[in-house]
């Protein structure tokens, strides 16, 4: 249960970045959701570096949101290269 919980929430999150980010990003639900549960790590892993959550302790709404941004916005650079 806990898996399809991430998988929900990692759409979520990542609908809501999709929203944040200006721009059309043209994603399916697939990468959305990988947006969304990478920005969940990306914040986890930030917030544990500079000392906002200890280990074992999740990344909250905002920061994931913040985190799937980030990687919105690396994947828009990635696209945008010419070959």
């Amino acid at each position: 249960m806990g898996f399809l919980w991430s998988i929900l929430v990692g759409f979520v999150i990542g609908v809501i970045a999709k929203f944040v980010h200006p721009g059309r990003d043209n994603m399916g639900f697939l990468v959305t959701t990988l947006v969304g549960v990478g920005g969940s790590v990306v914040a986890n892993f930030i917030g544990q570096l500079v000392g906002w959550y200890q280990p074992g302790e999740n990344a909250g709404l905002i920061a994931s949101v913040i985190g799937a941004v980030i990687l919105l916005v690396i994947y828009g650079k990635l696209r945008s290269r010419p070959a």
